[in-house]
Formats: C-alpha cells, sequence, structure tokens
C-alpha cells in the first residue's frame, strides 16, 4: 500500500503506475541532461538548445504533472463517492438480510412453538394410551385370575351365556339357574312348546386341559395333553345328560355351552369324535356364536307356538267381528228405510204446498161471491185437507 495526495492506494493501482511511469521517465530526462553537461565541452550551442529543450519538457512534465494530480483528485472523489454507495448499499443490503433473518427467525419460532404444542398434545394422547394399556393389562391379570378358579371360571361362563339369552329371547321364554326335579340346578332352563320341550344350557369351560394342550411341545406332551382334553370334555357332556335330560319333563336333548371360540374351534378340528359322541347322547356342544344363532332359531320356534296358541282366540274374536258387522248392516237398513219413508212425507208435504199455492192465487184473482158453494165445500172438504 501507499499514500499519495491523503489517498490510501495499491501497488498496482492505475494511479501508482502512472506516476512511476513519470518518475521514469524525469529519470530519464535527466541522465539526458547529465550526458548533454558532458558534451559541453564540445558544442556550447547544442547544450543551450538542449537546455531550451529540457526545460519546456520540464514545463509539459510539470503541466502533465498537474493535469495527473487534477486526474487523480477526480478519481480519488470518484472513489470516495463510491465507496459511500458501496458503504450505503452495503447497509442496505445488511438491514435486508437482518430483516429476512428476523423474519425467518420469527417464522421458525412460531413453527417450533406449534410443532412443540402439537408434540406435547401427542404426548398427553401417548400418556392416556399408556394408562388405558396399563388399566387393561390389569384387567386381563384380572380375567386371568378369573379363569385361574374353577368356580369362578364357571361364574364367568354361566354371566356371558345370561348375557346372549337375554339379547335373543324375551324374558318369558327362559329361566336362569333352573332347578329341575331331580334337584339339579340348571344354568339355563329356555321353555319350548311341546315338542321338543324345554331344553336345557349348560354352561362349561375345560380351560386346564385347553392351556395344556397349547403348552405342549413334545409328542409325548401333546399326546397327554390331548388325553386329558378328550377326558374333561367327555366327563362334561356325560354329566351334562344324566342330569338335565329328564324323560317327560325336559326335551330329549342339551346344550353344552363353551365360553370360548377357540376351544370350541379346538374341540371342531383336532377332536371330532368328541363333538359325534355328544351327537349320540343327544348332547351338543355350541359356542357364543353358534349359540347365539340356535337361540334365534328356538326365537322363531316360540314364535310360531304361540302364534298357533292364539290362532282360536283369534278366530272367536273373529266370529264376533262378523256378528257385529251383521247387526251394523241391519241397523243401517232401517235407517235406509227410515230416511225413504221420511223422504216420502216431505214429498206429500211439498205437494200439500203447492196446491194450497194455487188456491190462494185463485181466491186472490176472484170474488167471493163468485165463488160456487160447492167450490167452497170442496175447498174444504178432504181433498183441500191434502
Amino acid at each position: 500500500m501507499i499514500t499519495l495526495f491523503g489517498q490510501t492506494y495499491a501497488w498496482n493501482a492505475p494511479e501508482v503506475l502512472l506516476l512511476a511511469g513519470i518518475a521514469l521517465v524525469l529519470a530519464l530526462f535527466l541522465g539526458l541532461i547529465l550526458r548533454a553537461a558532458l558534451r559541453a565541452s564540445a558544442s556550447a550551442d547544442p547544450l543551450l538548445r538542449e537546455v531550451v529543450w529540457l526545460s519546456q519538457k520540464v514545463q509539459h512534465m510539470g503541466e502533465a504533472q498537474e493535469r495527473l494530480a487534477g486526474g487523480l483528485h477526480h478519481v480519488s472523489e470518484a472513489q470516495a463517492t463510491s465507496q459511500t454507495s458501496m458503504i450505503h448499499l452495503v447497509e442496505q443490503r445488511l438491514s435486508d438480510v437482518q430483516r429476512q433473518m428476523t423474519e425467518a427467525l420469527h417464522g421458525t419460532s412460531t413453527r417450533t412453538a406449534r410443532s412443540l404444542g402439537e408434540l406435547q398434545q401427542r404426548l398427553e394422547t401417548i400418556d392416556k394410551a399408556q394408562a388405558n394399556i396399563e388399566k387393561l393389562s390389569g384387567n386381563v391379570l384380572s380375567l386371568q385370575d378369573i379363569l385361574s378358579n374353577k368356580q369362578t371360571r364357571g361364574a364367568f361362563g354361566e354371566i356371558q351365556l345370561h348375557d346372549i339369552v337375554q339379547k335373543a329371547l324375551p324374558k318369558d321364554a327362559f329361566t336362569l339357574q333352573a332347578t329341575l326335579s331331580n334337584g339339579r340346578r340348571a344354568d339355563c332352563l329356555i321353555h319350548l312348546p311341546n315338542p321338543p320341550g324345554p331344553i336345557v344350557i349348560d354352561a362349561k369351560f375345560p380351560l386346564e386341559a385347553y392351556e395344556a394342550l397349547r403348552r405342549a411341545e413334545t409328542p409325548r406332551q401333546q399326546q397327554e395333553a390331548a388325553s386329558l382334553m378328550r377326558s374333561a370334555v367327555r366327563t362334561h357332556l356325560r354329566a351334562i345328560a344324566e342330569r338335565y335330560i329328564l324323560d317327560g319333563e325336559t326335551a330329549d336333548g342339551a346344550l353344552m355351552f363353551l365360553p370360548s371360540e377357540a376351544v370350541y374351534a379346538e374341540l371342531h378340528s383336532n377332536f371330532p369324535e368328541i363333538v359325534r359322541e355328544g351327537f349320540a347322547i343327544k348332547v351338543w356342544i355350541v359356542s357364543p356364536t353358534t349359540c347365539m344363532a340356535t337361540l334365534n332359531t328356538m326365537r322363531a320356534i316360540l314364535k310360531d307356538a304361540r302364534m298357533r296358541e292364539q290362532a282360536g282366540a283369534i278366530r272367536r274374536e273373529l266370529g264376533l267381528l262378523y256378528a257385529d258387522v251383521e247387526r251394523l248392516s241391519e241397523r243401517v237398513g232401517n235407517l235406509d228405510r227410515h230416511f225413504s219413508q221420511a223422504a216420502k212425507d216431505i214429498e206429500d208435504i211439498r205437494i200439500s204446498s203447492d196446491k194450497a199455492s194455487k188456491r190462494a192465487r185463485r181466491l186472490d184473482n176472484f170474488d167471493f161471491e163468485e165463488i160456487a158453494p160447492d167450490s167452497a165445500a170442496q175447498v174444504i172438504g178432504p181433498q183441500a185437507a191434502e
């Protein structure tokens, strides 16, 4: 960097290069002057001419230097103006950048706040779901506790059977915990008409045998679990057949309700012989789904039986309705005859009124002396009475 006339320029600036060129020219002129001085001994006139020429050159160089100084001044002013414009432009650009950054930061902060709010809502939803999952886990554990006990498991099956029966049948079509003549208490007794008669539904849940079958890994364990399953279901079927199929009191069959679709599917898939044994002793195994379908069929049977029971009463009511219609028809006929007689009487009255009007007009047109006595007699006679 170099400073000229109070301005700082770089070494490769045009102004610096111009001044360097002028200095070089001056050095050449000085060399020429020295050379001319050395030649002064040769001739004085040429030296004088040389000096004059050099003085002119120096004058021209002074003028050129003045012009250069003026050019440098204009250049410095232009540079100052350019620097001012550049600074203003830079400041404006900086202001724009700052404003854009402020707006971007404000938008980012707004979006960040919104995202944090949405995140907070999602976290609250997750917390609620976590609480529901924990509650559901507790309910599942409670259900496992219920199913682990035979008595509570039996109550679970009875409650599920109760719900299904209440949804499928009217209240007077079944009895829960009905006691039979042999002292046995049935979970549900459906009051079907004869035939087939009342039919019992008893809830059973061979959960231990089913879980042992599910946990079996080796062929030996599977065989033992299958044997336990057959034994448990066979025992339930025979107990139902012995306790709840009573000749003359109940239908010649009964239903064993399994409150698990999985156990029902397992029996029909891998133990069809047990299902056939139930058919043989007239005990049919039903699941929640098939029990609902069976109860809907029973509801149709009950409806048909009740319609047949009411058929006699309906015929009696129809006979009474027919008698009422006959009496109504007779009374309408009597009323019609009365109306006809009244119409005839009204017509007779109208005829008599017309005759009376005609006689009144004749009396108005003639003198009383001109009326013949027979006419008078005729006026007051029977015909006038008409």
